[in-house]
């Protein structure tokens, strides 16, 4: 069965909307955060999350 995580913000570490499987993978992905209101464009593979930037 397909385990799902929740991304988490890689600047204040609060939980998003946002929900991935292990084998998900995201090149360039606007992630907002509700927590600290930015918009943060992460990479993401194998549940390993990469901050490229940070926007409002």
């Amino acid at each position: 069965m397909n385990e799902k995580y929740w991304i988490m913000c890689p600047v204040c570490n609060g939980k998003t909307r946002v929900q991935i499987f292990k084998n998900t993978l995201l090149k360039n992905f606007p992630l907002f955060c509700p927590k600290c209101k930015l918009i943060h464009v992460i990479d993401v593979e194998e549940l390993k999350i990469t901050s490229k930037s940070a926007s409002r």
